[in-house]
């Protein structure tokens, strides 16, 4: 049986303290399962604004939620790392899932999922025709899926940085080998898709945030593996990104990059926003190793069209961080 984290007295007394109060432990229990706001929280709990925010300052304070800005909307959620975090899951297990009050505050969360799902539904509708013109010039998604999880491995690790994480699909694919993740990307509307997701998915060990690629909002050295999967073509400095995205892997930890070769389709830049028509293998093998890593292997996956001209080819890069921390 694994040790937990002891708890010096006064510490155990300040988490009881927070936690222990009506509205605070069904807060807790919300934000186990999901990243919500005070609106949403105000409409599950059925409470005002002044209160939901006092109670979520109080757990904020004792180091029990984490709070981040996604443009002008706040979220919370509940801390997945360290003692606060023991402390809350162990507290969680020790109560009835069945208790009514608990159990209608469930009913109203789910209800506040499928809102955020139909929203998401619209916007992915919306923009579908756009994404599956794309798709229709390149191998199978479920090739490069194959391939993308070839090289990764089987092998489970802790954590997982996903940059422009788009519809939350790499974080769903790698979910079953990461213990944790955290999605970024700057659309605020693609956020809400990846997470409408991963919530249909029931992946509840995943953050997604808003933030800006060239600008990480995580910590350096924290991650065993980033991905950045269909993004770089969309960057004004790909080298730059992939720099800091190399200061998020911790030593030992590997880099994966997936997009497209050159090409010579104008329409993408035209009509889809690309600022860049592929990249040749040498190029961004240079730029990793610039950024310090080593590059292990690159992939080439080709669709089986005839006429090839119009069709693109993804390219795989996996490298890696051989860095070692100084003592």
């Amino acid at each position: 049986m694994l040790r937990k984290t002891q708890l010096p007295l006064d510490l155990t007394v300040n988490l009881l303290k927070a936690a222990g109060e009506h509205t605070r432990l069904r807060l807790l229990a919300l934000l186990s399962r999901s990243d919500l706001t005070v609106s949403d929280l105000i409409d599950i709990l059925g409470q005002s604004q002044p209160r939901i925010s006092r109670h979520l300052k109080l757990l904020s304070e004792a180091g029990l939620l984490e709070r981040y800005q996604e443009g002008a909307w706040a979220y919370f959620r509940g801390v997945d790392d360290g003692a606060p975090a023991e402390f809350v899951a162990s507290l969680l297990a020790h109560m009835s899932e069945n208790d009514p009050q608990l159990a209608r505050d469930q009913e109203r969360l789910e209800t506040v999922r499928a809102r955020r799902t139909a929203l998401a539904s619209e916007y992915f509708s919306a923009n579908a025709g756009e994404w599956n013109a794309i798709r229709s010039l390149h191998v199978d998604e479920s090739k490069v899926e194959e391939a993308i999880l070839k090289l990764v491995g089987n092998k489970p690790f802790q954590a997982l940085l996903d940059l422009g994480t788009g519809t939350g699909r790499i974080l769903e694919l790698l979910s079953p080998y990461f213990a944790k993740a955290v999605g970024i990307d700057a659309s605020r509307e693609m956020l809400a898709i990846a997470r409408s997701a991963l919530e249909k998915a029931d992946i509840n060990n995943v953050q997604i945030r808003q933030g800006d690629l060239m600008n990480l909002p995580t910590a350096d050295e924290a991650f065993d593996l980033v991905t950045i999967h269909q993004v770089l073509h969309y960057l004004e400095d790909p080298a730059r990104a992939i720099r800091e995205a190399s200061k998020a892997l911790k030593p030992g930890g590997r880099l994966l990059i997936v997009d497209f070769a050159p090409h010579e389709l104008e329409f993408l830049r035209d009509e889809h926003a690309h600022l860049r028509l592929g990249f040749p293998t040498d190029q961004v093998s240079s730029w990793l190793e610039a950024a310090g890593l080593e590059v292990q292997k690159t992939e080439k996956l080709t669709t089986k069209q005839s006429d090839k001209e119009k069709s693109l080819v993804v390219t795989l890069w996996l490298a890696k961080n051989n860095n070692m921390l100084m003592a």
